[in-house]
């Protein structure tokens, strides 16, 4: 009986660190579901006056001289630390999944984009069309490359990573990308033009919604799978009564 006794104690204390670090873990996983939560509400709440959600991309509400200019600066900031949060956080789900640390490495990368925003901000397309581009405007185009890029590269590693009903998700996700991304893109060279866009912001803030909603799917997965340390950890102790 004793020795039953001491047992459970041991297994108790074993279990407090890797109780704080699954709470922790959890924790981080949540930003990720606050980051999308945020920029959805960046994207698709945040206007001004003659501002439309369908003809104009979320760049022209921190384009140089927009209303909103200085609300989108201050929120980016927090939705750049909620990524690199939930980045953070996949690295430490990971286990001996090598997809999702690559998706973690991914996504702290896509969030590390944030630092050099400020110094992207694009001109508004009247400025544009008069020839007023900057160096600013080419970094913005460049970056939204990139980001792109690690987009659709998170998701595609992501698509390895769990069972076959993720992966279908994900596919359908990268579908949705290229589909709305082609109808962007199209529409791209008449912002530049000041030329009217009619769905150019729609077919954008799809996009990023795809993407947005796939981070939460992404979060809610690991968060009832846990890592391998933490079921390592919960194991029972076989000690014999005595």
């Amino acid at each position: 009986m004793v020795a039953t006794c001491f047992a459970t104690t041991l297994e108790k204390r074993r279990l407090l660190p890797v109780d704080a670090s699954e709470a922790w873990r959890k924790a981080l996983l949540v930003c990720g579901v606050a980051s999308s939560l945020l920029y959805a509400v960046m994207i698709w709440a945040i206007r001004y006056e003659g501002y439309s959600l369908i003809a104009q991309v979320p760049s022209e509400l921190t384009a140089i001289g927009a209303p909103t200019e200085r609300l989108w600066a201050q929120l980016a900031p927090i939705y750049t630390g909620l990524v690199a949060a939930f980045g953070w956080g996949l690295w430490r789900s990971a286990g001996r999944n090598r997809a999702v640390r690559v998706m973690g490495g991914l996504i702290l990368a896509y969030g590390s984009l944030g630092i050099l925003w400020p110094f992207a901000a694009m001109h508004q397309r009247e400025v544009l069309a008069a020839g007023g581009g900057t160096l600013s405007d080419t970094m913005h185009l460049v970056l939204g490359g990139v980001t792109v890029f690690l987009m659709f590269l998170t998701i595609g590693f992501g698509a390895t990573a769990f069972g076959m009903r993720f992966r279908l998700y994900s596919i359908a996700s990268i579908v949705v990308l290229l589909a709305f991304g082609v109808l962007t893109f199209l529409e791209a060279p008449r912002l530049e033009a000041n030329l009217p866009t009619p769905w150019i912001g729609l077919w954008e803030r799809i996009n990023i919604s795809t993407f947005l909603l796939w981070v939460v799917v992404l979060a809610s997965v690991l968060w009832r799978t846990g890592t391998s340390k933490e079921r390592r950890h919960v194991s029972p102790i076989s000690v014999q009564d005595s």
